[in-house]
């Protein structure tokens, strides 16, 4: 069994991993700690995990819970993973970040967008970004494995066929993302009161969100060329889920059939990324609760575009549930373990 240990378990992420980890075949859950509610049992805090987690939280002694796992999970705001990194190196064990201090490879790019010093640069060369369907070989052997956030993978699964076969100008994209209330997280904030969020819909960092860069370095990574993007994210009322629609002009037309055969392709095998069949497009409800990101391409023949609309739960394809499916592979898991299947309907 692997031993694993979590910290940052009592945000809307970590809740998630928990749950997920609870059932699953090969893992023990060994430590679960957090800021606010050492001392409780974790069901106490999430009561959906009565009498399947009964581990008591804990504030985190580092060395000691380092020690007492094989693989540790951070579920934390940026700035706070790197110490963890260096220690979890120190004694020659594997991280798993859910945060954002190791999704850059460039940390100055870091500093500039997320307003903190990057402490660990020494260690880029050993972390991976853990987008399995492009990077699974790399991921394997990973010390370091730096889970995608959640707007960037279903950004960057969209367009990656399109990347990679050379098929848009780069400079025209631009991605329009929708995201659910838990992808702010479990603290308190005016932005997710209720009568804030409720029957509204409004966009918010504009032309400035953080994950714009992440999503510009893998999509420059599949192009061979440097990716610039406009990325505007959305705020809308409902509880999860992640709905992208991606636009890029077309170097040369393409006809439908043409356009899907190459996302069956670029796909195949690929368990976790269903491309849909000609006139099913994604939503959040289909794959909500699961791993799943859904895809559709449309070649759009008055415009000359390419209309790419993706879907993915942001709390597992966005984020925990893609851990554990990172965490499978770099212990020669199936990958699907404690992950598989559809989700839940309505």
């Amino acid at each position: 069994m692997i031993k694993v240990g979590i910290i940052g378990a009592t945000g809307y992420a970590g809740a998630e991993l928990v749950r997920i980890l609870s059932r699953h075949p090969g893992v023990e859950l060994v430590a679960l700690t957090t800021r606010n509610y050492a001392g409780k049992p974790f069901w106490e805090v999430y009561p959906h995990l009565y009498q399947y987690v009964n581990l008591i939280c804990e504030e985190m002694d580092l060395p000691g819970l380092v020690k007492k796992c094989d693989v540790v999970f951070t579920a934390l705001p940026h700035g706070h993973a790197m110490p963890v990194a260096r220690e979890v190196v120190r004694q020659g064990k594997k991280l798993i970040d859910l945060g954002a201090d190791f999704r850059l490879y460039n940390t100055a790019v870091y500093e500039a967008w997320y307003k903190v010093e990057h402490t660990a640069g020494d260690l880029a060369e050993q972390l991976v970004y853990g987008l399995p369907e492009i990077h699974r070989d790399r991921i394997r052997p990973a010390r370091i494995l730096a889970n995608p956030g959640c707007y960037p993978t279903s950004a960057i699964l969209g367009l990656a066929p399109l990347l990679k076969k050379c098929l848009v100008d780069t400079a025209s994209i631009v991605v329009d993302s929708k995201s659910g209330v838990s992808g702010a997280g479990r603290g308190l904030s005016l932005n997710t009161h209720y009568c804030e969020v409720n029957e509204n819909i409004k966009a918010y960092g504009v032309a400035t969100h953080r994950h714009t860069p992440e999503i510009e370095q893998e999509l420059s990574a599949l192009a061979g060329e440097e990716v610039v993007i406009s990325f505007t994210p959305h705020l809308i009322p409902m509880t999860r889920g992640i709905l992208s629609t991606s636009y890029a002009k077309l170097k040369n037309p393409l006809e439908q059939e043409e356009l899907a055969a190459i996302y069956r392709d670029f796909y195949a095998g690929e368990q976790f990324v269903r491309v849909l069949p000609a006139g099913m497009l994604p939503l959040t409800k289909a794959v909500a609760g699961s791993n799943h990101c859904d895809v559709a391409a449309v070649a759009d023949q008055r415009t000359g575009r390419v209309v790419v609309v993706s879907a993915i739960d942001n709390l597992i394809k966005g984020a925990s549930g893609q851990a554990v499916q990172n965490m499978n592979i770099m212990f020669d898991l199936p990958e699907d373990a404690g992950i598989a299947g559809p989700g839940m309907y309505p």
